[in-house]
């Protein structure tokens, strides 16, 4: 399972949806080895469709001639109400939509997206001092 760690840290997540993606069989075998990063991807709409980009997902090494290219667009795979509902909240409301983990399910690749919105500096540090204090409440109930 690879997840996208900045995502929580630059981003306020507002609704998340399990989307399937098109990948070909190389592309499978190396996410199987733990090869992908989801650091700089991100997905955007084109054509009534939502497609991936950004993920790297290293080259496959017993892939001979057939292998993929590591930064190729993909395709995710979401039915129409939930594509009008990330259309809406992109063109509207001005939110983003970020990748914020890929997983195996039922041998299917699965990636959950967010509906999410940008958060500004000040942010980030209210949440970093919320956690702080959160650790701090757990490691006394410890003691």
């Amino acid at each position: 399972m690879l997840r996208n760690r900045r995502a929580s840290f630059d981003y306020e997540l507002l609704k998340t949806f399990e989307a399937g993606i098109v990948l070909s069989g190389s592309e499978v075998k190396s996410l199987r080895q733990g090869g992908g990063n989801l650091n700089e991807a991100y997905a955007r709409l084109r054509h009534g469709e939502v497609w991936l980009e950004g993920m790297h997902i290293q080259p496959y090494k017993q892939a001979s001639y057939n292998n993929h290219e590591p930064l190729r667009s993909r395709k995710l795979l979401l039915n129409k109400r939930e594509i009008a509902e990330i259309s809406k909240g992109l063109e509207r409301q001005g939110l983003t939509l970020v990748p914020t983990k890929l997983y195996f399910k039922e041998g299917w690749v699965k990636v959950s997206v967010a509906l999410a919105r940008g958060k500004k500096l000040y942010d980030k540090r209210q949440d970093q001092a919320k956690k702080d204090a959160q650790r701090q409440i757990e490691r006394a109930l410890k003691r």
